[in-house]
């Protein structure tokens, strides 16, 4: 026998999924740690490979061009030689920044209680490893 559908008892509905919309931005191996990184002030390419140890620059790369299209982090060429380009955070991601900063927070209280043995996280779901 099947289970009756149940009416929702949220409020107010997220219109359109605000937070898939938001998460949409921030998604992707290795963008809070380059959003945070980026926090800081503008960052060249090969200054952003040696503050993330262990990102490709493959995957820097994408990530970057990524964030670039889609308003968050703005390309700027500096007239050098040779040629280079500076990575800084838009005003869009300048406001994504205290949701980093707080999800970070949160991050290290739950490390401490883990490893305080308070609780138990699977380290696949707790995010130890980057995709």
């Amino acid at each position: 026998m099947a289970l009756k559908m149940r009416k929702s008892k949220v409020v107010m509905p997220i219109p359109r999924c605000a937070v898939g919309t938001c998460m949409w931005l921030l998604g992707g191996a290795w963008t809070p740690t380059l959003l945070w990184n980026l926090s800081g002030g503008a960052r060249r390419f090969g200054e952003l490979r040696a503050d993330i140890p262990g990102i490709s620059a493959k995957v820097l790369s994408g990530r970057l061009k990524d964030l670039e299209e889609k308003g968050v982090v703005i390309r700027t060429l500096m007239a050098t030689s040779p040629p280079s380009a500076e990575y800084s955070l838009s005003v869009l991601g300048r406001e994504l920044l205290p949701a980093i900063n707080e999800i970070a927070r949160i991050g290290e209280r739950l490390k401490v209680e883990q490893e305080s043995g308070k609780i138990s996280i699977d380290a696949s779901a707790a995010g130890k490893g980057h995709d």
